[in-house]
């Protein structure tokens, strides 16, 4: 039988990512709000009192060497499943394993591997075993898991919510394997601290993007025989172009068009920018962001410039006719004025407002004198009748009742001060004015 030694060359050859995979706690970086003194998942591990749990987080943070090091501290077995390969036959074997091991009084934590995979059936086949504890489950996810899990599951296990590294945390994690025997030590290998912080803010929180990236750069260095010089054209190469963190059917996706969104509300303009910027070079379809651009025109704009609907509209277009990458200055023009302008939800309250009550009253009739009364029969029956046309008087404006009776005198729109909607706020008064002098 083949014994591996620790640094042999088999070892050598395994990626960085693996070599150095931490074994205990304390070499494991980041997550210091679960993992430090005294915080709860700590104890929880430092007592062996684990429970089902799901970690939560993005790639490259740890979630599947954390569960490694969970079972290897409460001494229980580890099964590795993935949600990509499996289905309920792999399921139910890994099961009667685990319950076997249960009956000779040991414990086995099953990892599941981005666990949102599994479907409802797949997710229920963990429950009763999970229940009677032949398992300690520990599921993986990149997405929501309120969404993405079973109810019934999600209720039986505790949600750990992952971070993504820090520059800082990732840079001490390079230098470390700069240093290690597991890494490049011994290698002689010369990479200065700044080179270690541009790798570690190129991951962005990604652990394993930043060991690949480093382990790439020191591949790629100048070597003569005796050490390896990594220098900053090397450096420069291996990052030229970052495959940003995206997924348009995940929580990112959200996550961006809401900070896109709520920069031009906020009225930061390089803020909204930079997340366009964000969303378009990660792939997304600029007609969404287009319509999402047209919909903040009337509900966050709305009558304080009412040429921002113009400009949405317009952006929206030239998406349409020439597409990416020429498209994205269309849509930095429209969003910059977007945020630049004048700000108002009125149009957005006055809508809700009005919705809440044509939900609750879905049966209120029209009133007669503003029904359209095409046939005799119509006529007949009133419709019609006291109908004034208000481009016959004076003023353009008559007291004819336009809202069913039992709406009595609501006001859904409520114009606001900013921009041109002064002026429109300015003119709403006029005319209430002029129904109280002819009332």
């Amino acid at each position: 039988m083949y014994q591996q030694s620790f640094f042999d060359d088999r070892d050598r050859n395994n990626p960085l990512a693996s070599r150095l995979r931490p074994e205990t706690l304390d070499e494991f970086a980041g997550q210091r709000h679960l993992l430090g003194e005294g915080k709860v998942l700590r104890q929880l591990i430092d007592k062996d009192q684990v429970s089902s749990m799901i970690f939560w987080g993005p790639p490259g943070v740890g979630k599947t060497t954390l569960a490694r090091i969970i079972a290897g501290k409460t001494k229980s077995n580890f099964i590795d499943f993935s949600a990509v390969t499996s289905g309920i036959k792999e399921i139910k074997e890994v099961m009667n394993r685990a319950e076997g091991n249960r009956i000779m009084g040991e414990k086995t934590i099953l990892f599941v591997d981005e666990i949102h995979r599994f479907n409802k059936a797949q997710q229920d086949a963990f429950l009763p075993f999970v229940e009677k504890g032949s398992i300690i489950l520990i599921g993986a996810t990149t997405e929501n898991p309120s969404f993405e899990i079973n109810s019934a599951l999600l209720s039986r296990c505790k949600v750990f919510v992952l971070q993504a590294l820090s520059a800082e945390e990732l840079a001490w994690l390079l230098r470390r394997a700069v240093d290690s025997p597991k890494g490049f030590g011994g290698q002689n290998v010369e990479i200065s601290d700044d080179m270690l912080s541009v790798i570690a803010n190129f991951a962005n929180g990604d652990a394993r993007t930043a060991l690949n990236t480093l382990e790439m750069v020191v591949l790629n260095g100048e070597s003569d025989g005796k050490r390896i010089r990594v220098t900053m054209e090397t450096l420069e190469q291996c990052t030229s172009r970052k495959s940003l963190l995206y997924d348009k059917k995940g929580e990112e996706h959200y996550n961006l068009i809401s900070a896109l969104h709520k920069s031009m509300r906020n009225s930061d303009v390089q803020a909204a920018i930079y997340w366009l910027a964000r969303m378009l070079e990660a792939g997304e379809d600029p007609l969404y962001v287009a319509r999402r651009v047209v919909r903040f025109a009337s509900e966050d704009v709305g009558m304080a410039d009412s040429r921002a609907l113009e400009i949405a509209v317009a952006a929206y277009q030239a998406c349409h006719f020439i597409g990416m990458p020429e498209c994205s200055v269309h849509l930095t023009h429209a969003v910059t004025y977007l945020a630049l302008a004048p700000k108002s939800n009125a149009l957005y309250m006055a809508y809700e407002s009005a919705k809440a009550d044509a939900q609750k009253m879905i049966a209120e009739p029209v009133p007669l004198q503003i029904r359209n009364a095409p046939t005799k029969l119509m006529k007949e029956l009133n419709y019609g009748a006291g109908y004034q046309y208000a481009h016959d008087t004076e003023d353009k404006l008559t007291n004819m009742k336009c809202l069913p009776e039992s709406l009595g005198d609501r006001k859904y729109y409520v114009p606001g001060v900013q921009g041109t909607e002064a002026k429109v706020k300015e003119r709403m008064e006029q005319i209430e004015k002029w129904h109280r002098r002819n009332d």
